[in-house]
């Protein structure tokens, strides 16, 4: 269960190895010990490391469950075998890849493979996770979407459509979900300092993944559905969002 003041028993990140969702996990650890479940690419060589990270950070069991994003037919099982161990009170979706973007959209191969694991597999475990906390009447899913998918740009549009996807199938589950009792916040960071964004050009309002799990926890905690990290990207994208798009294709996006 989740205490009165926001705290876990148990967390599941799918994506185990997400440097943001263990940054989120580290977050909520450092306020009491919890159990760890995490969703892991099979053959993944971090997650020796990372289990010994998590133990080392107060975790008082770390359980490892074969996950992949894009094997759809086996997300039954995978989220099965997650409430088997513990029911779950935290749902982390953290999974997802970026790519080079002026390759994806002349690459059909690997355009799809971006939209399956972006978009197709994380409504395919957002609709397991649903069900399971809609069972139980309580859980918090904590999803990462990206200010990318919110105005989606020239430069990054097809990473950019799976987020914008991705954004709004998770707002419209909480809606779903609130009058059962779980609920659901988007995040929607800028660019974040991780290994996925080393070869990135570092965009202004950049954060470091300890800054957004901070403010991802504290948001959970407080019931918001919906947040910016850093928080002034709102007013960013308020004001892109309402550029005539003549004008915002002039733009250096």
């Amino acid at each position: 269960m989740i205490d009165a003041t926001g705290n876990p028993q148990t967390v599941l990140l799918l994506g185990g190895s997400s440097e943001i969702g263990l940054a989120i996990t580290g977050e909520y650890l450092a306020k009491q010990p919890l159990r760890v479940i995490l969703g892991m690419q099979p053959g993944d060589d971090r997650t020796e490391s990372t289990v010994a990270a998590l133990k080392a950070a107060g975790a008082s069991e770390v359980d490892v469950l074969d996950f992949d994003a894009t094997a759809f037919d086996t997300h039954p099982a995978v989220i099965d075998a997650a409430w088997k161990l513990a029911d779950v009170d935290v749902a982390i979706v953290a999974f997802g890849l970026l790519g080079d973007a002026e390759e994806l959209w002349q690459d059909q191969a690997k355009a799809v493979r971006l939209a399956q694991v972006n978009y197709t597999g994380a409504v395919s475990v957002g609709v397991l996770l649903g069900q399971k906390m809609k069972a139980q009447g309580y859980g918090q899913i904590i999803a990462m979407s990206s200010v990318a998918g919110e105005k989606v740009r020239r430069s990054n549009f097809v990473y950019g459509s799976t987020k914008a996807g991705l954004d709004g199938f998770y707002r419209l589950l909480g809606d779903a979900l609130a009058p059962f009792g779980p609920k659901v916040l988007v995040v929607r960071p800028g660019q974040v300092r991780t290994r996925m964004s080393a070869d990135v050009k570092e965009a202004p309002l950049t954060v470091d993944k300890e800054q957004l799990a901070t403010e991802v926890v504290d948001a959970a905690r407080r019931g918001k559905r919906l947040i910016w990290v850093p928080a002034p990207f709102q007013a960013v994208m308020w004001v892109l969002k309402h550029l005539p798009d003549p004008i915002f294709k002039l733009l250096p996006l």
